[in-house]
């Protein structure tokens, strides 16, 4: 899926390099070149440009591989499938695409001699067909645009410092927008389906749970409309064997709890609607239970690491009861917190228990051991496959069928029946009864016991809704930090969870993107034998990143990875069009122009490949920013920020990059030195 991804973030850029060499192909023959020596020239023009562009592009995905974890995972096959497209792309367009217009383009000689002859009809000529005459009234419309552009072009060249604030002040209002925007590790997926947690009290036996959780999905049912409703599907107590209890995902802990899958179908209204609608409903109605939604979707659920929620703060100690009692209060604070919901602490403590007590002296008269007992009492309750597993072989199948002795549950109803449990010892001589070797008292004990690094933990757990991941976590954080100075010794509190791998991903990507940026800085340098010029080319990037911010804030998306993977493309994309322009604007130079005119001609030159590049993209990217489809908002916030970028990348790169070009490049190129002989 992901290199799929990948390929569907490159299939706009994947015809840059063919798009530009085309363009440059037709304007060549629009100087009355012959076909032939228009190709070599437009290939030749382009080609180290080009390349260096398409390097840019490849070296802005270096971030990508500074990820880790499940990240790094998702996202590097993506960052390949671009890479070696992009490589692709480029050897094909040096190569198979000059072949292909040699032996294509021939038929459109005559039409382009038809623009240096006066007085002629372009519907005269047997090859003007319909398609000659739409590209040639688009033409006459580009053109027009082209004259408009030079005419505003001149007019931002004459005011230099004015257009300088102007881009300034833009750069700065865009900043002033980057504090409400916010931020996630991955955007949240409308899965169609949400998984209930329902904690009834400790102690709860099996049957008050089970009606419960009937009345319970009585609620869910009232909530979502019978049309939209698929499946709802109860899971109460522990999962029944050990295969069952070692592959269930489930979270239950005991015969108080459970899980409620509520699958929608097709055409269905917004999940997390009805997950807030059932949330509140639950509260009102049933104010002594504890409920919270366990992720749906298996992206978040890898991304949770099997954690119920993406923040886990944990409270690190030996002192348990202490650090219970603090868990509590902080749940308390917590749940104040903006978007914090489903706040709980995942530890279920005075959970009732039989603890039976042997009497080793008596034990050891009758010759037997706790471990006889032990051992009896695991068979009687959970059978004879948790010590001594035996299997039958049907003769005729060759189907293995598991054998285990057990007593039955209903035989073992009270405690007097617990305490007539039969005790032999391995070779089944003497039995005696368990009410002859122990006592059987009352008590409770912890319902689920956690460690992080050996360390015993107590976990709080929440989940961020209606507000970004980042800001809840940020003032969650906080509040811990208010309790770090009073906290006893020996024990901490960190966060953890999906907010720890979305600050170290975050991290990576910030250096990354740094390091990429200064290599394409280097690559730069060393194409053009300059240190200035590279400058000029960069500064076409701050109107990427300024559009990425407008359009992030404008569609309310987050920053998250996606939308970082696409500002990393749209800066690779920026770049490789600063760089054409450059490098067409240094060879006007070189015939004599100044920085001035070079500037002019350049952007008039490369307009219609600077906008051909961006419109391919913008347009490979839309149907990808709409988020159709299962699952499409996984990659919605990637298409929208190459999108916003591009927008304002373009208008950056025809109009400040060369103003930039006029100011910074005022000596003139020093002519090549001739080799005597």
């Amino acid at each position: 899926i992901m290199t799929l991804g990948g390929l569907a973030l490159a299939v706009g850029i994947l015809v840059d390099d063919a798009t530009v060499e085309i363009e440059n192909v037709h304007r060549n023959l629009g100087l009355n070149k012959p076909l032939l020596q228009a190709i070599l020239d437009g290939a030749q023009q382009i080609a180290l440009p080009a390349f260096v562009g398409t390097l840019s592009i490849c070296i802005v995905f270096i971030p990508i591989f500074f990820l880790s974890g499940v990240a790094a995972a998702l996202f590097s096959p993506l960052a390949m499938a671009v890479i070696f497209a992009m490589l692709a792309s480029y050897f094909l367009s040096r190569t198979l695409v000059p072949t292909m217009m040699k032996y294509l383009l021939g038929s459109e000689l005559a039409l382009y001699k038809l623009e240096f002859s006066e007085g002629a009809s372009h519907e005269a000529l047997p090859n003007a067909d319909i398609f000659w005459r739409i590209h040639r009234k688009f033409h006459v419309v580009f053109e027009r645009l082209r004259e408009r552009y030079l005419a505003a072009l001149r007019v931002t060249l004459e005011h230099k410092r004015l257009s300088f604030a102007g881009f300034t002040l833009f750069l700065l209002l865009s900043l002033l927008l980057v504090p409400f925007i916010g931020r996630d590790f991955f955007p949240r997926v409308d899965a169609g389906q949400f998984r209930l947690h329902v904690n009834a009290p400790p102690g709860t036996r099996i049957e008050e749970t089970e009606r419960i959780f009937g009345e319970v999905e009585s609620l869910i049912r009232e909530i979502i409309p019978p049309e939209e409703l698929g499946l709802v599907l109860d899971n109460i107590g522990l999962p029944y064997g050990g295969p069952n209890l070692i592959f269930s995902n489930s979270a239950t802990i005991g015969i108080s709890d459970g899980e409620i899958l509520v699958s929608l179908k097709e055409n269905h209204g917004p999940t997390e609607v009805y997950m807030r609608k059932v949330r509140t409903a639950i509260k009102e109605r049933f104010p002594d239970l504890k409920t919270f939604y366990q992720p749906g979707d298996i992206v978040t659920q890898i991304l949770n690491f099997g954690a119920p929620a993406p923040i886990d703060v944990q409270i690190v100690g030996k002192n348990q009861d202490e650090n219970y009692k603090l868990a509590k209060e902080l749940e308390q604070k917590v749940t104040q917190v903006i978007g914090a919901k489903d706040v709980h602490v995942l530890q279920v403590r005075n959970v009732p228990q039989f603890r039976v007590n042997v009497d080793r002296i008596r034990a050891e008269e009758l010759c037997l051991t706790q471990r006889d007992v032990a051992t009896n009492m695991l068979i009687s309750l959970s059978g004879t496959g948790q010590t001594s597993p035996s299997y039958w072989i049907n003769p005729q199948n060759g189907v293995s069928y598991s054998v285990v002795v057990q007593t039955p549950p209903h035989k073992i109803s009270s405690l007097q029946e617990l305490q007539n449990t039969p005790i032999s010892d391995n070779s089944g001589s003497s039995w005696q009864l368990l009410s002859n070797l122990a006592t059987i008292g009352r008590g409770t004990l912890p319902g689920v016991v956690t460690h992080y690094n050996v360390q015993p933990t107590i976990n709080i757990f929440a989940v961020a809704e209606q507000r970004d991941l980042g800001s809840v976590a940020s003032d969650i954080q906080n509040i811990i930090d208010e309790y770090k100075p009073k906290l006893p010794p020996g024990t901490t509190i960190v966060m953890r969870g999906q907010v720890e791998s979305m600050d170290t991903s975050f991290i990576g990507l910030g250096f990354g993107l740094f390091f990429a940026i200064m290599l394409v800085y280097f690559l730069m340098v060393i194409n053009f034998q300059s240190w200035l010029d590279p400058l000029i080319i960069i500064t076409a990037l701050p109107g990427a990143i300024c559009g990425i911010i407008w359009m992030l804030y404008a569609s309310q998306t987050t920053f998250n990875v996606p939308s970082l993977t696409g500002t990393i493309m749209c800066i690779g994309v920026a770049t490789a069009n600063s760089i054409l322009l450059i490098t067409f604007a240094n060879e006007q130079r070189r015939e004599g122009m100044n920085a001035h005119e070079a500037a002019l001609s350049a952007g008039f030159t490369r307009l219609r490949p600077v906008i051909m590049t961006a419109l391919a993209m913008i347009l490979g990217m839309l149907p990808m920013s709409l988020g159709f489809g299962e699952g499409g908002e996984q990659n919605a916030p990637l298409g929208r920020a190459v999108i916003g970028g591009l927008l304002v990348a373009t208008v950056t790169t025809l109009f400040f990059v060369p103003v930039a070009y006029s100011v910074l490049r005022k000596k003139q190129p020093e002519p090549p030195e001739e080799i005597p002989g």
